[in-house]
């Protein structure tokens, strides 16, 4: 994954846990007024409840006892202050029924001002008997009797009146109770998220993040003890050829006097020749070796990417068509690369040549050069790869693990050195040499290399 991808997913993640930690903190916040708010309900609710009771019995005592003074004064005044609180005290229950808050409320209302417009009428016949009574002298029995339970009615409606108000206190605490529901799973689901979210940060960072790091700590140590070692084969190299190279010219010229002796079809002449033989394998060796310690520095020279792919294939196809493989080069579009021609046809020629081993027997090989976007060793990111592709055997995943390893071979006749010094010219390129592979399918191997695009 780029360093783009890398960085946006990791904000969106960072973002996601800001948002819900910002929701959760909302919505506690919100809980906090909404649970301010409804206390101030609550208690709103208790005094008007109580307010209602008390008012409303005030009201009546105070009517009652303006109508008892005038039954026993039998003063108009005290007649028209009666009139006047049951004026007063109509106007409110008549206001209470206009903002009743339930269906019950308005009903026990619009049944108390019924019963206390009863009141008011009994009250008046009772005035009226008074003023008929020449005189003073309590009312008829019957109106005493029926102006008393019309009032005990009333202050139980005005109790009714009460309790039907605190019934809305009930209402609220269900509300209240709905409301604290809702808000208890808000919070378990955003916790929740805010978990999913945490573990899916810790998982990307670790996974995208650490564990490239390690990788990358682990290939950096490897590289660190190869240069290390790559160091001391420097050094053993210098004696290697001192002490080796020396001995095989003499005795390959020694040989070569000795050779002149004998007829071409004795047995002698023939040990001479396998004696040649192996004198130039251990040149070769000793070269390679060489070679591997201490490769020389490329001396680049801009040319198109397929040349030295053409040159690779018209080398090769004689050879191969012995064994009746196919080499063929795909067309590509044009691209350039900075190189040593001869550093880099040496990588591909040892590239072939393993392709073509790893065939042995009717098969193809193919060359192919494609652009692609790469992060490369030197910080380009514009890539040229140069493959070369074989319907092989392939490598199983032994193989694959020292597959780079100076001396490693699979080869009965090999030194082991050919894909360790392709793999360094290469890295002295600027470059990266990949492979992919699958038994019984075949291997490719890429020569990444930086392109260039001026």
């Amino acid at each position: 994954m780029n360093l783009f991808g890398i960085k946006f997913r990791l904000t969106i993640l960072v973002l996601a846990m800001a948002l819900m930690g910002s929701l959760i903190a909302f919505v506690t916040i919100d809980s906090q007024q909404r649970g301010g708010e409804m206390r101030a309900k609550l208690g709103q609710v208790d005094a008007e409840s109580l307010g209602i009771a008390e008012h409303f019995k005030d009201a009546l005592r105070e009517g009652s006892d303006k109508l008892t003074r005038y039954r026993n004064t039998h003063d108009p005044a005290a007649w028209q202050d009666f009139l006047k609180s049951s004026r007063d005290l109509n106007a409110w229950i008549q206001a209470e029924i206009g903002a009743a808050k339930t269906p019950r409320e308005q009903a026990i209302l619009k049944e108390m001002s019924a019963t206390y417009a009863d009141y008011v009428r009994v009250s008046a016949d009772v005035q009226k008997s008074i003023q008929a009574t020449p005189v003073p002298t309590n009312p008829a029995g019957d109106l005493t009797d029926t102006l008393a339970q019309t009032r005990r009615h009333l202050f139980d409606l005005g109790q009714d009146l009460s309790q039907a108000h605190l019934d809305l206190k009930k209402d609220l605490l269900g509300q209240a109770h709905v409301a604290l529901a809702r808000l208890r799973w808000s919070v378990l689901i955003a916790l929740g998220l805010l978990f999913v979210f945490g573990i899916a940060l810790g998982v990307f960072v670790y996974r995208d993040m650490i564990a490239p790091l390690r990788r990358k700590l682990v290939e950096n140590q490897a590289q660190l003890e190869q240069h290390e070692k790559l160091a001391s084969l420097g050094l053993l190299a210098a004696g290697v050829a001192h002490e080796i190279r020396n001995p095989l010219t003499a005795i390959r010229a020694a040989l070569f006097t000795q050779q002149r002796k004998f007829r071409p079809d004795s047995p002698e002449f023939a040990d001479v020749k396998i004696v040649e033989r192996e004198i130039l394998r251990l040149e070769r060796i000793v070269g390679d070796f060489l070679q591997f310690a201490r490769p020389g520095e490329p001396e680049p020279t801009v040319i198109p990417a397929d040349l030295l792919l053409l040159e690779t294939k018209l080398f090769f196809s004689p050879q191969l068509a012995k064994n009746n493989i196919e080499i063929k080069l795909e067309p590509a579009a044009p691209l350039r690369i900075s190189v040593d021609t001869a550093q880099i046809k040496q990588v591909l020629i040892n590239l072939v040549q393993n392709a073509a081993d790893s065939i042995g027997q009717d098969g193809c090989i193919t060359l192919r050069a494609r652009q692609e976007r790469r992060h490369l060793p030197n910080g380009g990111k514009s890539a040229v790869i140069l493959e070369v592709a074989d319907t092989g055997k392939g490598m199983p995943l032994e193989t694959q693990k020292r597959l780079f390893d100076p001396f490693f071979t699979t080869k009965e006749n090999g030194t082991g050195l050919g894909l360790s010094i392709a793999s360094r010219i290469v890295q002295k390129h600027g470059g990266v040499l990949e492979y992919q592979t699958q038994v019984k399918r075949g291997t490719t191997f890429g020569i990444i290399l930086p392109e260039v695009t001026t």
